[in-house]
């Protein structure tokens, strides 16, 4: 094992003024090619299928009560949709429940949400606070943008103390050879909400590499586990 974290040999492999490492780089069982192995993506895709379509059946009448709520406390429309990074780099337009207060935000302007952000409106504080806004995204699983369970996906131009994630690490890319989820191995290990330094960002692609190097769909379904139980907690949300 290595006597440093992944983190801190990130930073001697890419930083200006430091000594030069190799990359790290996670043993790529499922993975080599670069792509999902075809028959683990068609387990992974019917999984997505089925659970996120139970999930839709039994959360209706709770979303349907959400956007009645949304509309009727602030004026805008009850789904915000934002474009992000999917697979293979490609862009898609992500749903979630409105939370904050309908704004024309100005153009190259991306202000990620803060800690008592005063743009989040009373009702989306509850939503954030509980991960409810996130359960619109169940539609773009079934619709195959999104999995249940990948590396989250950021928007374009996302910046981490001042500079772009693709800036700050040159393993990011890394992470869209799978499609993004819901949820992941990053957020149940706590690393959630806003990324406003450097080293949060490359503790979640460290965690993000992982996932996608020692995929399996066991995994896939103790990760959906633990994420129940970190909403229940209402731990890192807001």
């Amino acid at each position: 094992m290595s006597a440093f974290p992944p983190s801190a040999l990130e930073i001697l492999a890419y930083s200006d003024c430091g000594p030069s490492l190799a990359p790290i780089s996670f043993r790529r069982a499922r993975f080599a090619s670069g792509a999902m192995d075809p028959h683990d993506a068609m387990v992974k895709r019917a999984a997505d299928i089925v659970l996120a379509s139970i999930s839709l059946i039994m959360m209706s009448l709770p979303m349907l009560l959400a956007i009645v709520a949304i509309r009727l406390t602030s004026k805008g429309p009850a789904l915000f949709r934002q474009e992000r990074i999917g697979l293979n780099g490609r862009r898609f337009v992500m749903l979630k429940f409105r939370t904050m207060y309908h704004t024309v935000a100005p153009p190259g302007s991306l202000p990620q949400a803060t800690r008592d952000d005063p743009r989040v409106t009373p009702i989306g504080a509850l939503l954030r606070r509980t991960s409810f806004d996130e359960f619109p995204q169940l539609i773009n699983v079934l619709t195959g943008s999104m999995s249940l369970v990948g590396p989250r996906p950021h928007a374009p131009g996302t910046c981490a103390a001042g500079r772009p994630f693709e800036a700050v690490s040159h393993r990011y890319g890394a992470r869209h050879v799978v499609k993004p989820g819901m949820t992941g191995l990053a957020q149940i290990r706590g690393w959630r909400g806003e990324t406003d330094t450097e080293e949060k960002l490359l503790r979640r692609i460290d965690s993000d590499l992982e996932y996608i190097a020692t995929w399996s769909l066991g995994r896939d379904l103790m990760i959906i586990c633990r994420t129940i139980v970190t909403m229940l907690r209402m731990t890192n949300a807001y």
